[in-house]
């Protein structure tokens, strides 16, 4: 959802996803005057009921000014009414789903121990955020997406003030520090597969990393409660005798439920359940989320549901052709043929998807699909990378023009990977702070969870504020095997700007996390840490310049987070 607002100074965009809004500002042409001066903004954040407000404050954050409230244990949250927001965005990811707010945005002047709220000049925007199942009028004939991420954070500031930084208990996952790490995608992910066990319904999954017994153990629940349930699952990798242990355990051998996949070149990578009612497909849950307590609640991931009869038979027809236990060479023309790459653009308010392994050995007709739609971005482009960055992305991203390519990956960029000198090109590695990372800042934890550990989503946004956004999600990692010879899917989803809204501010969050605390150690490993990093600018001539300077990727932020779309007084 998405809301633009004008007040007597300030004009206000306000996009909400899920757990997550997105604020972003700007003052109104002719009003450059309040400029000079400028300390920040301060952000109220009221939350609405039925019958008015229920709680009112202003919103809180890390950076502070350093001579104001010292002796504050690291760590500590400050408002922005005393310590203001020095950017002209802002992502509040305290959100709940399914919440109304009401955010007023305040010009913030005088010095650091005397500042002035310009309350005349705010803007105030109302806006409700998302539920996680979507809610679509019964008469409605387009897909239903139901989006479920998990926080992917156990290296945070939130996870060490809350939880001292304990280990995560991956057998327990009703414990309180999984169901924080969880957000709701263990939960959906449980919500789904007990739909399928119900007399006349039933499920169809390929697995690739099948190894978390709470959920083998709920589909052998659906399984006892009367569901049809087949599961393909890696039998050839590493995974394949955690794979077959977790199996025994819930009995799913016995029960007749399971297909061993053994081909033996690429990867049998999916993470797809297909949901029949009456033998009929109805719904796919699909997405990044492997099996394993690192999958759902370590790396970030997302599980994401399609609930479309069209969307969910293409599903099905390809699961028939895994159980079959196809090697690529055979799978190549069928899956082209069911899910052929569209020609250009895919069509308007759409959603298809694409089935691995599709192209030749040789051949990078796919991922040049994707770049080719990368390279049609007019202002913005979200990227996630778990792995490699192929080079046929190196090339688009290599381009210098004024597009904001926003880059986030698990790890440093390795030998061949470049991502241009362009300014617009802003790249983020996973990281956390260690000890002593940052004065005001508390030590985080590593995740414990995983190897892979901070990146795990394979998601692609192209001009995700506009009005005919592209979302491409699934479980392939952008790139060559992931196309010529593994097992894979990718959600194609061209205009729905719901889509779009939730998985920009997941992607917010999770590149903002990650680029402060990447910055700190790349600076840490060339002996020139920062040591003011952390805090607020006492001048104005410090924070605001590269801002207003059109040639900084920091006024193009400015300029293509707000949006020229129709303003409310």
């Amino acid at each position: 959802m998405r809301v633009r607002v004008e007040g007597p100074a300030v004009v206000c965009r306000a996009i909400a996803g899920t757990y997550v809004v997105i604020l972003a500002w700007d003052f109104l042409e002719g009003h450059e005057d309040k400029h000079a001066g400028l300390m920040g903004f301060a952000i109220e954040r009221t939350e609405l009921g039925q019958s008015g407000p229920i709680e009112r404050y202003w919103l809180r954050g890390m950076k502070r000014f350093r001579k104001k409230d010292e002796g504050l244990p690291p760590g500590s949250l400050v408002s922005t009414a005393d310590h203001p927001v020095q950017a002209f965005q802002w992502g509040d990811y305290t959100a709940k789903a399914g919440t109304k707010y009401q955010y007023r945005i305040v010009p913030v002047y005088g010095k650091p121990k005397l500042l002035e709220l310009d309350e005349v000049s705010a803007a105030t925007v109302q806006i409700t955020t998302e539920f996680e199942e979507q809610k679509l009028d019964e008469e409605s004939n387009a897909p239903r997406h139901d989006i479920y991420f998990n926080r992917g954070v156990v290296g945070s500031q939130a996870y060490a003030r809350k939880f001292k930084n304990r280990d995560p208990d991956p057998d327990n996952p009703e414990s309180e520090e999984m169901k924080w790490l969880s957000r709701g995608l263990f939960e959906g992910l449980q919500k789904f597969i007990r739909r399928g066990g119900q007399d006349g319904f039933g499920l169809r999954a390929a697995l690739y990393e099948f190894h978390y017994q709470p959920i083998a153990n709920e589909f052998a629940a659906a399984i006892e409660a009367g569901g049809d349930v087949k599961i393909v699952f890696d039998a050839e990798s590493t995974y394949k005798e955690g794979n077959l242990e977790t199996i025994s355990i819930a009995g799913l051998d016995k029960a007749k439920a399971i297909i061993p996949r053994t081909v033996s070149e690429g990867i049998r990578h999916n993470k797809f359940i297909v949901l029949l009612e009456e033998d009929a497909p109805v719904a796919v849950w699909t997405g990044s989320t492997n099996i394993s307590a690192g999958g759902i609640f370590g790396h970030s991931n997302v599980g994401h549901v399609v609930w479309d009869k069209k969307v969910a038979k293409a599903f099905l027809k390809y699961w028939e052709r895994l159980a079959d236990n196809l090697t690529p060479s055979k799978l190549r023309a069928p899956n082209v043929k069911a899910s052929p790459t569209p020609e250009g653009q895919p069509p308007e308010n759409s959603t298809i998807a694409l089935f691995s392994p599709r192209d030749g050995k040789e051949s990078i007709e796919t991922l040049q699909w994707y770049a080719d739609r990368m390279a049609e971005a007019q202002e913005i482009v979200c990227f996630t990378v778990a792995f490699k960055l192929d080079e046929t992305f190196q090339k688009v991203i290599s381009v210098d023009n004024d597009v904001l390519r926003y880059i986030v990956k698990d790890d440093d960029l390795g030998e061949g990977e470049i991502i241009s000198q362009d300014k617009d090109v802003i790249f983020a590695a996973g990281a956390f702070f260690g000890k002593g990372a940052l004065e005001n800042f508390i030590r985080e934890r590593d995740n414990p969870l995983n190897n892979n550990n901070y990146i795990h989503t394979k998601f692609m946004l192209v001009d995700p504020l506009g009005e005919d956004p592209l979302v491409v999600s699934g479980s392939a990692n952008f790139s060559k095997p992931s196309q010529r010879i593994n097992d894979e899917n990718m959600l194609i989803i061209r205009g729905d700007t719901r889509v779009a809204d939730i998985y920009f501010g997941e992607y917010m969050r999770i590149f903002d996390h990650h680029y402060a605390r990447y910055i700190v150690r790349k600076l840490q490993n060339q002996d020139r840490s920062d040591p003011e990093a952390g805090y607020l600018k006492e001048l104005t001539k410090d924070w605001l310049p590269s801002h207003l300077n059109p040639a900084s990727y920091k006024a193009k932020r400015r300029k293509y987070f707000l949006g020229d779309g129709p303003s409310s007084a």
